[in-house]
């Protein structure tokens, strides 16, 4: 039986974690400010996968308000630490204020500006990563925080499938056929299938795309 994508859609939806208070007015905020998060599909994805890796550092490239944060932060002991980066101060500083009031901004680290800048300041070794920022910098992130990864850490990507800028008709055209060469392909598009390629095509690293959110790519470290 052929189940309709946007009944597949609501089903993931219905089936996700259940938000706590708290993410739950996240939600609302994002839904309010026109900002585009993760969602509970993803976080509780996230924190489960934390929870599987015994994950005592998180680092993340794009923070946003703190959404995807405050999920990985939940499933870190006491003593842990996620890492956030964002351009915009005043988005941070509304993370700074969600995870206070969540009761786990003893375990954050806050980094106003470059998230390719504030990875060069820490040493590792990090269990998880969230690569969300500027899809044409994706490859990047990987390339910098590779070095920096636990044995078994995973590296989740986000807009692995879509995003507003993100052609997925054509992303789809050069990942079943990377011999194709759309015409016009924009650097979003470059980005993401740029990334994906690097992840899989590395032998220390087994990736799989999920079709949550707006997909995710999971890449769990060999080394």
């Amino acid at each position: 039986m052929d189940i309709p994508s946007d009944d597949i859609a609501r089903f993931v939806a219905a089936t996700a974690p259940e938000p706590d208070d708290l993410a739950r007015e996240m939600d609302y905020y994002a839904e309010a400010e026109g900002f585009p998060h993760v969602g509970p599909e993803v976080g509780g994805l996230l924190r489960m996968l934390a929870r599987m890796v015994d994950a005592r550092r998180v680092f993340e490239f794009g923070s946003g308000f703190g959404y995807s944060a405050y999920w990985w932060a939940q499933a870190l002991p006491d003593d842990g630490q996620v890492v956030l980066t964002e351009f915009d101060a005043d988005e941070l500083d509304q993370a700074r204020e969600f995870l206070t009031r969540g009761g786990v901004d003893h375990l954050a680290s806050y980094e106003h500006g470059d998230a390719l800048d504030a990875i060069e300041r820490y040493d590792g070794p990090f269990d998880c990563v969230l690569v969300d920022h500027q899809k044409h910098r994706y490859r990047e992130a990987f390339e910098a925080v590779r070095p920096k990864l636990a044995p078994g850490a995973v590296v989740v990507a986000d807009n692995a499938m879509t995003a507003g800028p993100i052609e997925f008709d054509k992303l789809l055209e050069m990942v079943a056929d990377e011999e194709s060469d759309p015409d016009d392909v924009n650097e979003h598009t470059q980005g993401i299938y740029d990334y994906l390629h690097a992840v899989r095509n590395d032998d220390d690293f087994e990736t799989v795309v999920l079709p949550v959110g707006e997909g995710i790519a999971v890449s769990y470290y060999l080394g």
